[in-house]
């Protein structure tokens, strides 16, 4: 039996929605500001809809994900993990975690390790991008409640660093430099080619100055200099 309160000790503010099927969670202090993303429509099984990464642990976003039934929690790399093992057992949702980093959950039931890619539901694929840290990774969502929208939640592979613009940024944490380009190399031939795209990141949003989506995602990745990426010295 857990020890953890099942409630939180907090109100918090709601989440904003983007489209109609997505959700923007308030930034969390527990992943150093990072982003959290309800995607609403079929999970896994064909039921609920997916929390990419944990936002705050805060009674309106545990009301709003309460009110969901069924769903499923995707952890894009070690630093979007929050508190991932308080949501579980409120909501009883299984949580996939690329299997490098499965170590780090312990204590988390319902944990599904996966490996270099995963289709969880028709239009919802997962693939593998080591790089930010060793389990990072990307889901791209396209069609269902999306109608002709396609997103790409790229955690942390892809921060904002000015409105409408995304980039890899090094850090002294960040795992490895190398693989982390690889990563963006193989990325760009697993997207579907030249179709509209928009980025949502599991960083801080700060840089977009109030937008929550980077537009033209698919063009934006293939302006990428990768090689002059490579000379990139750590934050």
């Amino acid at each position: 039996m857990s020890s953890l309160p099942t409630q939180p000790s907090e109100a918090g503010r709601p989440a904003r929605q983007v489209l109609d099927a997505l959700w923007l969670f308030a930034p969390n202090r527990d992943t150093q500001g990072g982003s959290a993303w309800w995607l609403e429509g079929p999970g896994p099984g064909g039921a609920g809809g997916c929390l990419i990464d944990c936002p705050a642990y805060t009674e309106a976003n545990l009301e709003l994900l309460r009110r969901r039934g069924e769903g499923c929690i995707l952890l894009t790399s070690r630093e979007g993990h929050g508190r991932v093992r308080r949501f579980q057992e409120a909501l009883g949702w299984p949580v996939l975690v690329q299997e490098q980093e499965a170590y780090l959950l312990p204590g988390v039931q319902g944990l599904q390790p996966f490996g270099d890619t995963l289709a969880l539901a028709p239009g919802l694929r997962i693939l593998w991008t080591p790089g930010p840290t060793p389990g990072a990774s990307v889901l791209l969502a396209e069609g269902g409640a999306l109608g002709e929208a396609a997103v790409l939640f790229c955690g942390r592979l892809l921060s904002p660093v000015a409105e409408g613009q995304a980039a890899p940024l090094r850090h002294r944490r960040s795992f490895h430099w190398g693989r982390w380009l690889r990563s963006l190399e193989r990325l760009r031939g697993w997207l579907p080619p030249q179709r509209p795209l928009w980025l949502a990141s599991g960083a801080g949003l700060g840089a977009l100055r109030g937008e929550a989506l980077i537009p033209h995602g698919w063009d934006l990745l293939q302006r990428l200099d990768l090689e002059a990426l490579s000379l990139q010295e750590p934050r």
